[in-house]
């Protein structure tokens, strides 16, 4: 795998955190103000800026930089990365609910129906989804066509063929014994649609040709496996440990009850290795994203 060299480690470091900073800054101006007696928005911007990694908007910038040369990061690609983070922080809110996951902490802070109740969370959920389409639908300079484009992706990754079928999986099909391709199936659904979303955002965006976008998809779904693998590895790690309630898996069938974590990780690494193997079929092989892996390829071990 194309691990980052020690000499440029530091530099790919500080581009994530500027990036990181960015993103947060147009997300702030994206989301509505919140005065006090408004509980919707103040629920929106608590979710969304929340303190995370912001892997899926990270996604699309740095494949936009590897397909652009470095270029600065433009106005459309900075809105499509909120827009991914938007959704996202909605899908969150929907799954720690009582009637889903019935998680009480997120991101090191309550969840959002245990601070502003359950109709917020829901109706804080659809506001969001509802702005990210609406920044999709209106991102600066790019063509109608393509912003078509973009609204159709996102909606492919949101509904029923994506999150949300990933998250029915999970819910109804978790708590019984699976085979191995069963718990993949369920992982790639409510994992790797805002992945490889996010890829495909950037190689429109970027005009990259159908071979490459095709192996940044593939990148992208190999990549959101491992994340997801990685998610239920940490699941038994303290709260305090992983911002987020742990043992949650418990009873579940998941990669890591079915075959044991050193199984699983050994998993991680072969999933990183095929999305390394993407990236050089797609001519990146050694731009931001190979670094990316590498960070996740830390975190296995």
């Amino acid at each position: 795998m194309a691990i980052a060299l020690p000499n440029t480690q530091h530099d790919f470091e500080r581009t994530v955190s500027a990036l990181r900073a960015q993103v947060d800054e147009r997300l702030g101006q994206w989301l509505p103000m919140a005065p006090a007696q408004d509980a919707i928005a103040t629920a929106m911007r608590d979710g969304t800026l929340a303190p995370g990694k912001r892997v899926r908007p990270l996604l699309l910038l740095l494949t936009l930089k590897d397909l652009q040369q470095d270029a600065p990061v433009s106005e459309a690609g900075l809105d499509l990365a909120c827009a991914l983070e938007m959704v996202h922080a909605a899908s969150l809110f929907l799954d720690d609910m009582p009637c889903m996951d019935n998680a009480e902490l997120r991101r090191g802070r309550p969840t959002i129906h245990r601070q502003f109740g359950e109709d917020v969370a829901v109706l804080g959920s659809v506001a969001l989804l509802s702005q990210a389409f609406g920044v999709a639908a209106s991102a600066e300079g790019v063509p109608a066509p393509t912003r078509n484009q973009l609204v159709r992706l996102l909606a492919q990754a949101t509904g029923a063929q994506g999150l949300v079928l990933g998250q029915y999986h999970d819910l109804r099909e978790g708590q019984r014994a699976r085979p191995l391709e069963a718990i993949a199936h369920t992982n790639r659904l409510k994992t790797c649609p805002l992945f490889t979303a996010a890829v495909e955002f950037a190689a429109l965006i970027a005009d990259a040709s159908v071979s490459c976008t095709r192996h940044l998809n593939g990148f992208a779904t190999e990549l959101g496996l491992a994340f997801q693998l990685l998610d239920d590895l940490a699941d038994g790690l303290s709260a305090q440990q992983i911002g987020k309630d742990s043992g949650k898996d418990v009873g579940k069938s998941t990669v890591v009850a079915l075959l044991g974590p050193e199984a699983a990780r050994q998993q991680v690494e072969e999933h990183l290795a095929r999305a390394d193997q993407h990236l050089i079929e797609a001519g990146i092989g050694d731009g931001h994203l190979a670094q990316l892996l590498g960070y996740f390829a830390t975190r296995a071990r």
